[in-house]
């Protein structure tokens, strides 16, 4: 009998149930003065340096400039405008942010624009607004994880890593003309800053089928000594592995179930926990540098995680499982882009257009989650106690209140209103405990007994 599974087919009606609630759904009013005032202090600077990158290119567009394109896409995803054409409405009679309107534009021109655009133009508007955030984020006086308050103490940054396919391409153009399989928009590899949630470093391939493997060499490219990593599972590599310790870059992953490796030394053995430095790999393959692997018993079952972290007193298995923990902030990313900023639904069908809204989308979580910190460091609460979606959902009452006279400013606004808006999110009942209250309990109660 074989056992070559078949492959699921893929199917788009998430993809699709988003396109046509955009596409019905009534154009929401433009920003408040404020909301544009936050952008365009932030972003436009970064569209001036690329003016003349964008002279150089031979883009000398005397309608459609740089900056009328970088409002539109940004609007485009903002406000949630249900496609190119209604964008492009939109501009004519009303302007998008800080431009005013452009009377002779078509949806055409724009979808061409967006089509030949160089998306390195807005790539590099990105990266030069990232540092700021994460500027701002590092001077922010708000609670952290306790573990992660720990990391600060002995590395530079704590970077969660990893990739995420793309969701489907409705509208095929060039060269995916007449395909009728489902098409995906490619695969994104992420790296995000677990303490002030802004990403580090962000790359993009079109090609969908690739594994995590793949941005290996984009990941050493963008790491330094003192930095740790908290990588996926997926991410297992002997070799790459052997290259982080000798640059003297940390990580903490899982270890996969059939992973070879030998015992060298115990650092501690309980009941429920085994520290131990081992050599890893089988007799084929084998890591040139000892590795410490942490395995914690709970509820019948043992949870291994493996760093190149030696010393407990720099990672103690407690902060090891806290830690790994924390990669989760990465996935919350994700789900950001994707759900609330609408990156599961493509304006083109062209790589080009497809990167362009990648690096907006990109741009506008960074602003978002800038708000939100800034909104925590005020309620003196952690980030993770602060919804980013209602944050962005807040948006609309507040330009409401401002309008009525009843509010000024966005973040005092919201410190009022939070619990009305539901800006502190509400805490669930603890069913069960979690695998890192737990330990962390459990560790507690050693300390108190020694």
């Amino acid at each position: 009998m074989s056992t070559n599974k078949k492959e699921r087919k893929r199917s788009m009606p998430h993809t699709r149930a988003i396109q046509r609630d955009r596409s019905k759904r009534v154009s929401s009013p433009p920003p408040d003065e404020k909301i544009e005032q936050w952008l365009e202090e932030a972003v436009k600077p970064a569209v001036y340096t690329q003016m003349a990158l964008y002279r150089q290119m031979g883009l000398r567009e005397r309608v459609l400039t740089l900056m009328v394109k970088v409002s539109f896409v940004m609007s485009l995803l903002w406000r949630q405008i249900g496609s190119v054409r209604e964008g492009v409405r939109l501009l004519r009679e009303e302007g998008l942010l800080w431009v005013e309107p452009v009377e002779k534009v078509s949806a055409q021109a724009m979808l061409e624009r967006l089509a030949s655009l160089p998306a390195s133009l807005f790539y590099n508007i990105l990266v030069e607004v990232i540092p700021q955030m994460q500027a701002r984020g590092e001077s922010r006086q708000r609670p952290l994880p306790p573990a992660v308050a720990w990391a600060q103490q002995h590395f530079s940054h704590i970077w969660a890593a990893d990739g995420s396919v793309l969701d489907n391409l409705l509208r095929k153009v060039g060269l995916l003309q007449g395909q009728e399989e489902t098409v995906l928009a490619g695969k994104i590899a992420t790296l995000v800053d677990v303490a002030t949630q802004v990403p580090a470093a962000i790359t993009y391939d079109e090609d969908c089928h690739k594994h995590d493997h793949s941005f290996w060499e984009w990941l050493l490219s963008q790491v330094q000594a003192g930095v740790l990593l908290l990588l996926d599972k997926g991410w297992i590599d002997f070799d790459r592995f052997d290259q982080l310790t000798s640059r003297g870059v940390a990580f903490i992953t899982r270890l996969k179930s059939n992973t070879a490796y030998r015992p060298v030394r115990v650092l501690a053995q309980t009941a429920h926990l085994h520290d131990v430095i081992i050599h890893l790999g089988g007799r084929q393959r084998q890591c040139q540098h000892e590795m410490r692997l942490v395995s914690v018993l709970f509820k019948g079952k043992w949870y291994r995680y493996l760093t190149n972290v030696l010393d407990p007193e720099i990672l103690p298995p407690a902060v090891v499982v806290a830690l790994y923990d924390q990669r989760w902030r990465i996935e919350d990313a994700f789900n950001i882009v994707k759900r609330l900023l609408g990156l599961a639904f493509f304006y083109t069908g062209s790589v080009n257009g497809v990167q362009l809204q990648l690096w907006m989308t990109w741009l506008l979580y960074t602003m978002l989650v800038d708000l939100t910190d800034s909104v925590a460091e005020a309620l003196h609460r952690p980030f993770k106690d602060i919804s980013i979606e209602m944050v962005f959902r807040g948006l609309y009452h507040f330009s409401q209140a401002r309008h009525k006279g009843l509010a000024d400013q966005v973040v005092p606004y919201f410190v009022r209103k939070a619990k009305a808006l539901d800006i502190i999110k509400q805490k669930r009942p603890l069913k069960h405990l979690s695998l890192v209250l737990w330990f962390s309990l459990i560790e507690l109660r050693k300390r108190e007994t020694e």
